[in-house]
């Protein structure tokens, strides 16, 4: 499946995406291995040299330093565009929690103590007779302490 390239107007920008959909195609793969097996097969006419190896060696060191800032470049943008599409469902889902949106720019420590929060919020959710007894974690504290205090007010039979 390919993606349309829309970042025309930016050169470096547009030849990374180019170059990175080409490197994720079956093209690139069967041009990186007929690369290999010529390499391989003019080491006899080389005598298995160490300039011979070191040509490959160079070649492969480079191109791997580059596509590690392609691939991280390609991930940076795909992540942006999902928390995005996340971002979006979160702030249209009503009872959903708003504090999720851009969770992503959080603290480790802050998404450690949300965690914990989620964590409760489930397991406060197993003890519901129905799942989507509870929306948010507000919600779900509220709703607990209301049962919570109901049960103590009413009398023992």
């Amino acid at each position: 499946m390919e993606r349309r390239i829309r970042n025309r107007g930016n050169l470096p920008s547009h030849f990374a995406s180019v170059v990175t959909q080409w490197a994720g195609s079956t093209t690139g793969f069967i041009l990186a291995t007929l690369v290999i097996v010529v390499w391989a097969a003019t080491g006899p006419m080389f005598h298995w040299s160490d300039t011979w190896q070191l040509v490959i060696n160079t070649s492969t060191t480079i191109v791997t330093f580059l596509m590690v800032f392609l691939i991280q470049r390609s991930q940076n943008k795909d992540s942006l565009a999902i928390q995005l599409k996340l971002n979006e469902l979160v702030a249209a889902l009503e009872g959903a929690s708003n504090r999720l949106i851009s969770v992503e720019d959080l603290s480790e420590q802050e998404l450690h103590v949300l965690h914990i929060h989620f964590r409760r919020l489930a397991e406060m959710a197993r003890h519901e007779e129905h799942i989507n007894e509870s929306h948010s974690i507000e919600e779900a504290e509220a709703r607990h302490a209301f049962k919570r205090d109901r049960r103590k007010k009413k009398p023992a039979r």
